[in-house]
């Protein structure tokens, strides 16, 4: 098994409201979206509103995606899979890379980072 059948292994085991907790053992918050990998997802391109689109396509292309982050990060969750975390901290949520998931025991997620170095929503 490679490191990312492991790490898509390990994502499938996290389900929505498990707490995750960074390397330090500090409390992040709980999981709010589970987003396995997919190797063959296309780089999230910003769609650009032309003026005579109709209200749904103007709507539509302003709708927040999933991961909310810059472009290239996007790209690399979208990838590797992530997590979204609500934070009780003014930030409001972050996104865990897969490849930053330590463990999944005993119903909580174990990071391998601080929660300092974890991306925050936009």
């Amino acid at each position: 098994m490679d490191q990312q059948d492991e790490q898509q292994a390990t994502i499938s085991r996290i389900t929505t409201g498990m707490p995750v907790i960074d390397s330090a053992g500090t409390e992040v918050g709980t999981v709010d979206l589970v987003q396995r990998g997919d190797p063959n997802a296309v780089t999230v391109q910003t769609p650009t509103a032309d003026p005579g689109s109709s209200l749904d396509e103007l709507i539509e292309a302003t709708a927040v995606e999933e991961p909310d982050v810059p472009a290239d990060l996007a790209a690399r969750l979208l990838h590797t899979g992530y997590l979204k975390v609500s934070t009780d901290s003014a930030v409001g949520a972050v996104y865990v890379p897969a490849d930053r998931i330590a463990a999944v025991a005993e119903g909580r997620v174990r990071l391998t980072v601080g929660v300092a170095d974890l991306p925050p929503e936009e």
